[in-house]
C-alpha cells in the first residue's frame, strides 16, 4: 500500500471525510458525494483499494484499529495541519469513525456514525451479533478473490466478524452524534444506535432512510448530514 491509503477528493469547504461500509468500497455513494461536494471538500476513503484496482486480491481479516490509523493518515495528508476534519461513517465505516475519534481525537472535529454495527453492546449482544453474522453470511457466499470477487464477499469473508464484535470507547464530550436511520426503527442496528448512544452519552439523530440511506436518499441524507455538522460546529464554537 501507498504511504497514504487510498481516497479520493472533490468539493470545496471544510474537509470531511467519508467511511464507507461494507469492505469500504464506495460504490453508489455519487450522488451522495455529489450533493454534499457543494459545501464541503469530501475525501472518501477506501480503506483496502477496492475501487482503485486492489478488488480480487488477497485480502487478510481486517481490524477496525487498521482501518481508523488509515484514515488518520489521509487526513494528515488532505487536512491542514492541525485543524480537525467532520467525518462520517456509516456501518462498517462508522465503527471505524467512532475509532478514529477514540484514538485521534485531535483530527477530529465532530463523527457522525450512522448505524454501525457495534451489537454486543446489546445486553443480548453475543446472541444477536450470531444471528446477523448467519443472515449475512449464509450458504453460497459470494467471492472474496479472483477474478469473481465482489465487494460484498470481502466484506463477509474480511470484515464482517471483526468489526460486529467492536466495542467503542468514550468519546470527547460533544464530538460524536450516533445517527439512525427512521425505517430501520425496531431494527437490530437502530436498537444499536440507541444503546451506543446511551452507554457513550452522546445525541442519536435520525436520518433519512433505513440502513441504505445514503444509497437510498442521497440527497436528503446528505443534508440531514449537513445540517448536523453545521450544528455541532455552532455548538463548539
Amino acid at each position: 500500500m501507498t504511504d497514504t491509503p487510498y481516497h479520493d477528493i472533490t468539493g470545496r469547504g471544510p474537509v470531511l471525510l467519508l467511511l464507507p461500509g461494507g469492505a469500504g468500497h464506495p460504490m453508489g455513494l455519487g450522488p451522495l458525494v455529489e450533493r454534499l461536494a457543494t459545501r464541503f471538500t469530501v475525501v472518501t476513503y477506501d480503506p483496502l483499494g477496492l475501487a482503485h484496482g486492489r478488488l480480487g486480491q488477497p485480502v487478510a481479516e481486517q481490524r477496525v484499529a487498521d482501518w481508523s490509523a488509515g484514515a488518520r493518515r489521509v487526513l494528515d495528508a488532505v487536512a491542514p495541519a492541525g485543524e480537525p476534519a467532520h467525518v462520517f461513517g456509516t456501518s462498517s465505516g462508522g465503527i471505524a469513525a467512532l475509532d478514529l475519534l477514540a484514538r485521534h481525537p485531535g483530527r477530529v472535529a465532530h463523527v457522525v456514525a450512522h448505524e454501525p454495527p457495534c451489537v454486543t453492546v446489546l445486553p443480548d449482544g453475543d446472541a444477536r451479533r450470531t444471528e446477523l453474522i448467519e443472515q449475512l453470511d449464509g450458504p453460497g457466499r459470494l467471492p472474496a478473490e479472483g477474478p469473481s470477487a465482489t465487494p460484498m464477499g470481502v466484506f463477509l469473508a474480511r470484515v464482517l466478524r471483526p468489526f460486529t464484535s467492536y466495542v467503542p470507547a468514550a468519546p470527547p464530550p460533544g464530538r460524536l452524534t450516533l445517527a439512525a436511520g427512521a425505517d430501520s426503527r425496531g431494527q437490530l442496528l437502530y436498537r444499536t444506535a440507541e444503546a451506543l448512544a446511551e452507554r457513550l452519552r452522546c445525541t442519536l439523530a435520525e436520518f433519512p432512510g433505513g440502513h441504505l440511506g445514503t444509497l437510498d436518499h442521497p440527497v436528503e441524507f446528505a443534508d440531514r448530514l449537513a445540517g448536523t455538522l453545521r450544528s455541532n460546529a455552532r455548538t463548539s464554537a
